[in-house]
């Protein structure tokens, strides 16, 4: 059925719909109150779309639905299916980061700070989340300079017979052979919660207090020390709010846009201090605000860890029961807040509105300074890849490109490389390396051929590897004809239909199938940079495998007397592997050219006696 057909005849449920692209890759996850109007709204001619939208819409082979009962479920399955297909469209947090807070066991005898991205029911205190330039070890650091508290952990304090080095350090009260109270240690515990609460006046008159005692004995490495830790108070202090209590702890999300892109800012508020703001850009400015929010607070939680109590929006919690229904959900399941309730606030007037005023002038700054930047960047990536379908004339867009490269020298240690580029920027998680196996010497025309031939037979055997999982939109090889000719042979043997070019280095040519004169394309055009963004690339990456392998050679045969660089290299090019040298007997070792009896012995000696 033709898509914009099947466009006509969605329902007008609430559900999500999910992308695909012509290999069947799901490329974008959404939802929608009325699945009907809002994919119809990427297919209609829209000038305000940009650049990721219409790429997005272009890369479209087909889409699938699933309706739901209500809001709630749309919005917990499309976070779900965001996280179980990863998809390129889907941009916000998608690389699943988590952030770090501190974390205190106050059930333990003498209690010790760590740090911890995982939040669990244990009864423990946990601060944080902490981001955006604060970082906790500096905390703990600061911590440990003022307040005298062990850091170790992992056995019993009870077996210790003696203090360790921090307590001579002055680190460390030594609560392991009893050299302070659990009354007293407790004092110290409390003094260093509060400071994490936001009381830090207390620990910077302690570190002040150090830092000119060190200054007088003219230990000035160490007082300098303080004064960094100080000076890092000073930084946090800039973070602090003075409107509010230092007990406050919420989150503000606050949205704008300019007509063609969208941003959300994420303010965080943790002891009535600001511990970082975050702004992500949205792929499409015709989403809804309260969907768009919504939709990133599902995810934004589900990586930061469990929301604060209360989140400041600019709308009432009535037009998102869902998503309050979801974030309250997802405590009483969590492990730390079974029974906290989460509120939205929409403050428009007060201490509150001012949080939200400053997120929002957040996500406007952003707006302005980057979206330029990300103009220039989607017309070196999305862009690039637009113009080279369009100038090789290519069914499909090539949203994903493969390009190889052979490395050797003299024949000796031929390696391969397979890197990935998706939509214009590399996917190194999806890079691979190869060793050729069936070529004998510098034959870098068979070795293509090989190589190509093996990436090729791991998708038709359904390998479990995701990077083999899914067929190239276009195949780019490092070379010129010949190259391109046996890479077309790998292919057609193997029984598929992959556009594949080859470039040339020094006039930058592209060749092409089925055409004996080149691709010529301005060396202006962004597409001819993404090409040799790529093949450089490849090299790179090939060459690097190449030297790990023949240093990991050298290192072994070095140590051997008599063996230099260049009977290294005869042994491998005769031996092809170390394997096979160590397996090797004295005559085999003689018939290496260079190689004399002494030589030999010396090998065998070497893998043999040792």
């Amino acid at each position: 059925m033709d898509i914009k057909q099947k466009v006509k005849q969605l329902p007008t449920n609430s559900g999500v719909y999910i992308m695909e692209n012509h290999n069947g890759e799901v490329i974008y996850v959404g939802k929608a109150i009325n699945l009907k109007n809002r994919v119809s709204q990427y297919f209609q001619t829209n000038k305000n779309h940009t650049t990721k939208v219409r790429a997005m819409v272009s890369n479209i082979a087909d889409f699938r639905y699933i309706i739901t009962k209500n809001e709630y479920e749309a919005l917990a399955l499309e976070n779900n299916l965001i996280k179980r297909y990863q998809p390129y469209y889907n941009i916000l947090l998608k690389d699943g980061k988590s952030y770090p807070y501190i974390k205190i066991d106050m059930r333990e005898k003498f209690p010790h700070f760590t740090i911890t991205r995982k939040l669990k029911k244990d009864g423990a205190k946990y601060f944080g989340p902490y981001f955006a330039g604060v970082r906790p070890a500096e905390l703990l650091e600061t911590i440990n300079l003022v307040y005298p508290l062990r850091t170790c952990s992992g056995f019993n304090l009870s077996k210790r017979t003696r203090p360790c080095l921090n307590y001579d350090l002055g680190l460390c009260s030594a609560p392991c052979v009893n050299k302070i109270s659990t009354q007293e240690y407790g004092l110290l515990v409390q003094k260093a919660i509060n400071f994490l609460k936001g009381n830090d006046q207390e620990v910077k008159q302690i570190l002040e207090e150090k830092m000119e005692k060190f200054a007088k004995y003219e230990q000035f490495e160490t007082a300098m020390n303080y004064r960094d830790k100080i000076r890092m108070l000073d930084r946090l202090g800039l973070h602090t709010i003075a409107f509010l209590p230092n007990t406050t702890n919420l989150d503000v999300f606050a949205y704008a846009s300019n007509g063609n892109s969208a941003c959300i800012a994420v303010l965080s508020v943790r002891g009535g201090r600001s511990v970082g703001v975050e702004c992500f850009l949205l792929l499409d400015a015709l989403t809804p605000p309260v969907s768009a929010v919504s939709s990133l607070m599902t995810q934004y939680y589900d990586n930061v860890g469990l929301a604060p109590k209360e989140i400041v929006v600019n709308f009432d919690e009535t037009q998102a029961p869902e998503l309050v229904e979801y974030l309250n959900q997802q405590h009483k399941n969590s492990e730390v807040f079974g029974n906290a309730e989460i509120h939205l606030t929409n403050a428009q007037k007060g201490d509150k509105h001012k949080l939200y005023l400053m997120a929002e002038e957040n996500a406007l700054l952003y707006l302005d300074k980057f979206i330029e930047q990300d103009r220039r960047i989607d017309d070196m990536t999305i862009g690039a890849v637009s113009q080279l379908g369009e100038i090789l004339k290519l069914k499909y867009r090539p949203s994903r490109m493969e390009c190889y490269d052979i490395s050797n020298i003299g024949g000796v240690l031929s390696v391969a490389s397979m890197v990935v580029f998706i939509e214009g920027e590399p996917k190194k998680s999806f890079y691979r390396k190869f060793r050729i196996k069936t070529v004998n010497g510098a034959n870098d025309f068979a070795s293509m051929k090989e190589v190509i031939s093996r990436r090729l037979a791991e998708f038709k055997n359904n390998t479990e590897d995701p990077s083999f999982k899914v067929l190239p939109d276009l195949i780019v090889v490092d070379g010129g004809k010949g190259q391109l000719s046996n890479a077309l042979k790998a292919v057609e043997e193997m029984g598929f239909d992959i556009p594949i070019i080859s470039l040339a280095k020094q006039e930058e040519e592209v060749f092409v199938q089925n055409s004996s004169q080149p691709v010529i394309i301005p060396r202006t055009y962004t597409s001819l940079k993404l090409l040799q963004r790529i093949r450089d690339e490849s090299h790179r990456f090939a060459i690097t495998f190449h030297k790990s392998l023949r240093n990991k050679v050298s290192s072994i045969l070095e140590d051997i007397q008599g063996i230099g660089k260049v009977k290294q290299k005869a042994l491998y090019k005769h031996f092809k592997s170390i394997d096979a040298i160590k397996n090797a007997n004295i005559q085999q070792l003689e018939e290496v050219k260079g190689i004399t009896k002494t030589d030999a012995l010396n090998i065998y000696k070497y893998f043999n006696e040792n």
